[in-house]
């Protein structure tokens, strides 16, 4: 498995709709952005995202790893 990158809120959200994923709503400083029957929640700050959120964005989507990646 290929190592995850540092990346921003803004650049996960591009790769996400790259992916399809389109903007629903937002709540506070959360965005959610849907495809299909897959929702994901993106915490859109100021900071770099952590890797265990990271980790957890991708596997919401439904993606693996190496596809997010490739969307980057």
């Amino acid at each position: 498995m290929p190592r995850l990158p540092v990346l921003t809120p803004a650049k996960t959200i591009r790769a996400l709709e790259r992916a399809g994923f389109i903007f629903i709503r937002q709540r506070g400083s959360h965005r959610i952005y849907v495809r299909g029957e897959k929702g994901v929640t993106i915490p859109f700050h100021n900071k770099d995202l952590r890797k265990g959120t990271l980790k957890q964005i991708i596997q919401q989507s439904g993606l693996t790893v190496e596809e997010f990646i490739k969307l980057l």
